[in-house]
């Protein structure tokens, strides 16, 4: 419903009487709620606003932000939670959990299917149709979306959990979430029920593992095979590792010292032919990344995800991995061949997407592979710079500010503020509320409207405008102090202090040109008032569409460069900012202009 932006027609503070109307409608719906947490999911006297928004079907939506977030939206007399209500209380609606690829399908408007639904071992919660639900995470009881669910719990298992299960409204990273403050999903541990049911499958499954599984288990429905499968521990797969290798070390010693002859190596080497020597590194990378990098908890595990972010991180520094140039040509070939040698199963757990569902790493070839001394030294400081690299960006905090002028400050006079201090919106508004009340502005006829007092005219009112304007309405009033005043813009980094500058703040800006040959290349300006580093994002991109990359100065801008990469490549540069460093799309300017996707007929 808002995947994609929505107009605003009307946002104001909530009526009083309004304000009663909307909780009891809310203890209604939500009888769960105890008065305590009724009066802080609708408070009596801080800050509430009520929103009227036209979304981009033209459905007409009512929403309720107390201030930072909206926390109800109201459509049809009907009253729904956002996500950031049900983050202080999940309890609130029934819950039904997913696997955290498809948080990124629901974003992008689908509903949710009934094969990524997990069945846990108490069975799913009862409902019935048209009952509201929250989606979350495995793990993580806090919800990532909420929808409505189209059929009753036992027609969803008499289906076999196949088909539609849910339509989603409402979901973490959509419009209606960016009106908030942007935060991520708190982390909220499971119930003591729910963690012991957890302990005992994977229990359970330890055991299964110490004996022999038939083959016949590999031909499972995908839906339940993911159910219990892949929940074991990390604790346990890290011990594994140590097992074997300490195995290595013992039966593989031999081995070993052939390695410290480097010149026999380098010789053989030689002799291999560029295709030869490709495959070689492809494989070196695959079971590098099996054995070093893959956990048995992540999985079930995208394709491409695990070529992008597990194989090319295990590629040495002085070498560079190109699948074109091997023997197999493409990455679905070569998984075909590993597959046939029964290392690991790779499903198509969804429609044109494939995933590996399972990695058997007690494989002769995984076992016996010896990841080399060189490639561990330099994966261990590259792994260690990429995880400092995850943990410490985070999207700056970018807030809208506004300037008192010369003209408009004895308007704020009274409140303390002077020329040059900067203020918030809600800051304004309180101000200019609180100033025509301490005035008595408010029209005694109609307190919609207020009265202009020689300030606000002179502040407010253009000169063909004084004679003619003797009252305003109060959204008039606002927006046009809002307009006279001069804008700023704060932005915060992680671990900084905020930056306040004049003016707002440049967007990301795409654009693609036109270069000889009628080649396109994707150019990117901007990233540094963001925190990213050109050099970095050059990186990344290079490795997830394997075109060639530049960074170059931008004349006349101190300390500032643009990103050049061959091709149109916006589609990819729109996923890694919009999911991987998650900047507003409103702070992105040229997406638009992404090539179309459709199938060549």
């Amino acid at each position: 419903m808002f995947v994609k932006p929505f107009r605003v027609k009307s946002n104001t503070a909530i009526k009083g009487s309004d304000r009663r109307k909307l909780r009891n409608d809310v203890a209604a719906v939500f009888p769960i709620l105890t008065s305590e947490q009724l009066a802080e999911v609708v408070p009596m006297k801080e800050e509430l606003n009520i929103m009227k928004i036209y979304t981009h079907k033209g459905e007409i939506v009512t929403v309720y932000a107390n201030g930072k977030n909206p926390i109800l939206f109201e459509m049809e007399k009907m009253i729904y939670p956002t996500v950031y209500t049900l983050w202080s209380y999940p309890h609130l609606l029934p819950v039904f959990s997913t696997w955290p690829p498809v948080v990124h399908k629901l974003v992008g408007g689908a509903d949710l299917m009934l094969p990524g639904v997990i069945i846990p071992k108490c069975g799913l919660p009862q409902v019935n149709r048209h009952s509201l639900c929250a989606v979350t995470l495995v793990g993580n009881r806090a919800p990532v979306a909420i929808g409505i669910a189209i059929m009753t719990t036992a027609e969803m298992v008499a289906a076999g959990m196949k088909g539609k299960g849910f339509t989603v409204l409402h979901t973490y990273m959509d419009h209606l979430w960016a009106i908030g403050d942007k935060s991520s999903p708190p982390t909220i541990p499971l119930l003591e029920i729910e963690s012991s049911e957890m302990i005992a499958e994977e229990e359970e499954e330890q055991k299964k593992e110490e004996g022999e599984t038939p083959e016949s288990s590999l031909s499972l429905d995908p839906s339940l095979q993911m159910d219990i499968e892949h929940l074991t521990l990390e604790e346990d797969i890290s011990h594994t590792v140590m097992d074997e290798k300490e195995e290595l070390s013992q039966n593989d010693a031999a081995e070993k010292t052939e390695e410290n002859e480097p010149n026999i190596s380098q010789e053989m080497e030689d002799k291999r032919s560029p295709q030869e020597q490709m495959d070689a590194l492809l494989h070196q990378c695959f079971f590098h990344a099996l054995k070093c990098k893959v956990k048995k908890s992540e999985l079930p595990l995208l394709t491409s995800t695990f070529l992008r972010n597990y194989i090319f991180s295990c590629c040495p520094k002085d070498q560079q991995l190109d699948i074109k140039k091997s023997s197999y040509k493409k990455f679905s070939k070569f998984l075909q061949s590993v597959q046939q040698q029964k290392i690991l199963q790779v499903k198509e757990l969804s429609k044109g997407v494939e995933s590996i569902v399972d990695i058997d790493w007690k494989h002769e070839s995984i076992r016996s592979f010896i990841v080399p001394e060189s490639a561990t030294s330099e994966m261990s400081v590259q792994d260690r710079k990429g995880d400092d690299q995850e943990q410490l960006y985070h999207p700056p905090e970018i807030i809208q500010l506004y300037g008192i002028s010369s003209k408009m400050a004895p308007l704020f006079q009274e409140s303390g503020h002077k020329r040059g201090h900067t203020l918030s919106s809600s800051e304004v508004r309180s101000v200019i509320i609180n100033y025509v009340k301490a005035n008595e502005l408010v029209d005694e006829i109609n307190k919609n409207f207020v009265k202009v007092n020689p300030i606000l005219c002179d502040c407010l009112l253009d000169k063909a405008e004084q004679d003619e304007i003797s009252r305003l309405k109060w959204d008039d009033l606002l927006s046009r102090c809002l307009n006279k005043l001069e804008p700023f813009h704060q932005v915060t980094f992680w671990g900084q202090k905020p930056v306040v500058r004049k003016g707002n703040i440049l967007p990301i800006d795409v654009t693609v040109a036109q270069r000889s040959s009628n080649k396109k290349v994707t150019i990117i300006k901007n990233l540094e008032l963001y925190g990213l580093d050109p050099q970095a994002v050059a990186s990344t991109l290079q490795q997830k569409v394997q075109a060639s990359a530049t960074i170059v100065a931008i004349p006349g801008a101190k300390d500032r460069s643009q990103v050049q990469i061959q091709g149109n490549q916006i589609n990819h540069l729109a996923k890694l900012l919009l999911e991987d460093y998650q900047i507003p799309y409103s702070y992105i300017q040229g997406l638009k202009k992404a090539p179309k996707t459709g199938r060549k007929k």
